[in-house]
């Protein structure tokens, strides 16, 4: 009988494969924490280094506070030990996840910054050009999308569809009004999907509506 993979293992194994560069941080950061979840000790990366124990310090104090310091161990090897050498190297003296942390932040957040202005610049500047093919234009929308998302920069799903379909040509109106009646709950992929079918049926639907 062949013994599966434990996921925490299958987890582990992404991440080795997918180790921090500059580009992948946000998507690294989001593996990480998943991982760290699934161990049980995500917490560590939304915590501070607490300060030292005032004397007379209950005994729940101070297994709080070792607990804290394994678990920062822990989250700490894994971070180090899904980087590249070279980033090894820039972080293995560092102590605490947290200090880690503020120092990639440091490191990727210009690079993210511009990253998401670019994106989000030719995302709302996105308009079709008569001839062109709709189905590979909200295709390129989409992707636009994710990409913004890797980079943590979320856009409210609705405000998503309604740039898209603003970014139609204006002979498109009547489809948008009737999209907006009978489609309300459409998923950005069934959205593209409307644009996958052949072209007569296409625009059969759009004479039946």
């Amino acid at each position: 009988m062949s013994t599966q993979p434990q996921p925490s293992n299958v987890l582990a194994s992404i991440l080795n494969l997918n180790k921090l560069t500059s580009p992948n941080f946000s998507n690294w950061l989001r593996n990480l924490r998943i991982f760290l979840n699934l161990e049980r000790i995500g917490y560590i990366l939304d915590s501070k280094v607490p300060g030292p124990l005032p004397k007379g310090a209950t005994k729940e104090e101070r297994d709080t506070l070792d607990r804290w310091k394994e678990h920062n161990m822990r989250a700490r090897c894994y971070m180090l030990a899904f980087m590249t050498n070279e980033l090894q190297k820039q972080h293995e003296k560092m102590h605490s996840v947290s200090e880690i942390l503020d120092h990639l932040h440091d490191l990727y957040y210009e690079h993210s910054r511009n990253a998401k202005y670019e994106i989000s610049k030719q995302f709302f500047r996105m308009r079709i050009i008569e001839g062109w093919e709709v189905g590979a234009h909200v295709h390129r929308m989409i992707q636009l999308i994710e990409q913004l998302e890797a980079l943590i920069s979320i856009i409210d799903f609705q405000l998503q569809t309604n740039l898209i379909l603003q970014s139609l040509l204006d002979s498109f109106g009547s489809f948008i009004t009737n999209f907006h009646m009978t489609k309300q709950k459409c998923t950005l992929a069934g959205l593209l999907n409307l644009w996958s079918l052949p072209r007569k049926i296409c625009l059969a639907i759009r004479e039946r509506r």
